[in-house]
């Protein structure tokens, strides 16, 4: 968030449409899902799909409706639902979220309705505070969103009958993209940074200045075709490519390829998806790539990842930047990219690793109260991702956005844009 008084956005209207259409999108995503997929925790980073439809509730209940006076739906879902708000009491442990049986999922609906009713008579008479909260627990929830498909894309690929959750709306081009481009840009001092008008956290604030030397960005990201070539040339084999932390990763895990390819019966390699096998494409991004492995394929291409800030200034200064897949398009992947000039897929498709480590702006300030335990004290640790992916809703997409995870997470929509001095 901003300030949190200075988000106000056309006031309770405006919010009211906004939260009956985040909610109901969240509804939707799980519809299909039966009561025992939504209880399945297939790792301790990943959560089950009951609980992120209990704490997205919980964080209205918590810091929405609690302070209005308005008693809990059941006393007992706090510590159970409570993610990481020290503040807020006692927390049930992460890696064992996927013991609660009880709540079922029917109970959790019905909570769910409770604090949907419970926001929405509230908000008429709100004050620029509370509507400030509400704003943030819609962001908060599309963060959920995007994680109800990534965690629930790790379980089924668990499974040994590898569900299909659904069909993809998009087509998947079979054709090989345009040659990768690099655009160029000069020296200067630039800003980057939220520049107000519309919600952004508090991590990308404040707005600030710049130093950036001549650099290249590359005009598209890279495909599985490509990657594949990395494979075939030993990537995963060569030590001089890797990070030292990297390389340890990977032989710990094993990794031969990106999480959810599996060698094929004739050899190759097929992809897991949100909607089924199939095989790499030449047009379609490589996704679900940690750090490590995007920082050894730009060095195998003889090229790095983009800063941040480099990232943030080529979007912000581009005149053409088609997009690509949001969460609106039904892609459940990543897509090929857009037949245009300059930058492509930009927003959407795949976050995208930059060379940055998850550090405070200079001046960054973090919130008073619990609800500063949101984004500030994970500042360490952690490497930032910029843009969006094809499970990110379209009103939750932003240039100046800091996603941020572990270097060797890669059960998330990451993927690798290249740069070079």
């Amino acid at each position: 968030m901003q300030s949190l008084e200075s988000e106000q956005r056309g006031g309770a209207t405006e919010l009211l449409t906004a939260f009956g259409t985040v909610r109901a999108t969240t509804e939707r995503l799980v519809q299909s899902l039966t009561p025992d997929d939504c209880m399945v925790q297939s790792m301790p980073d990943a959560s089950p799909i009951k609980w992120h439809l209990a704490h997205t509730s919980w964080f209205f209940e918590q810091f929405v409706l609690g302070p209005q006076g308005v008693p809990p739906f059941d006393s007992t879902y706090a510590a159970l639902f409570n993610s990481y708000y020290v503040g807020a009491g006692t927390r049930h442990p992460r890696a064992r979220r996927g013991d609660l049986s009880r709540p079922p999922l029917a109970n959790v609906m019905d909570y769910r309705q409770h604090v949907t009713d419970a926001v929405i008579k509230l908000l008429p008479n709100a004050d620029a505070h509370a509507l400030a909260l509400v704003r943030l627990g819609l962001e908060h929830e599309q963060q959920h969103q995007e994680l109800i498909l990534t965690d629930l894309k790790h379980h089924f690929f668990s499974q040994p009958l590898t569900p299909v959750y659904r069909a993809p709306a998009a087509h998947f081009e079979t054709t090989s993209p345009s040659p990768m481009q690099y655009v160029r840009f000069g020296s200067g001092l630039h800003e980057i940074g939220h520049a107000g008008g519309g919600f952004g956290f508090d991590n990308e604030l404040p707005r600030h200045r710049v130093w950036l030397e001549p650099f290249q960005m590359a005009d598209r990201l890279v495909t599985e075709t490509e990657y594949l070539a990395f494979m075939h040339d030993g990537g995963y084999a060569q030590a001089a490519l890797w990070l030292s932390d990297g390389w340890a990763v990977r032989e710990a895990g094993d990794w031969q390829a990106p999480l959810y390819w599996r060698q094929a019966d004739d050899g190759g390699w097929k992809i897991f998806t949100l909607g089924g096998w199939r095989a790499p494409l030449p047009g379609v991004p490589v996704c679900h790539v940690s750090h490590y492995e995007a920082d050894a394929y730009a060095r195998w291409a003889g090229a790095r990842l983009p800063t941040e800030a480099e990232w943030e200034y080529a979007a912000a200064s581009s005149k053409q930047c088609a997009p690509g897949a949001l969460l609106e398009s039904d892609a459940f992947h990543p897509t090929p990219a857009a037949p245009a000039t300059g930058l492509r897929q930009m927003l959407g498709d795949c976050w995208q690793w930059t060379a940055s480590a998850y550090l405070p702006y200079p001046g960054y300030r973090v919130p008073e109260g619990t609800v500063g335990e949101y984004n500030g004290k994970f500042m360490s640790g952690q490497m930032v991702l910029k843009g969006a992916s094809c499970a990110t809703p379209r009103s939750h997409a932003r240039i100046s956005y800091r996603n941020f995870f572990p270097p060797g997470a890669r059960w998330q929509f990451s993927g690798i844009r290249l740069a070079r001095d």
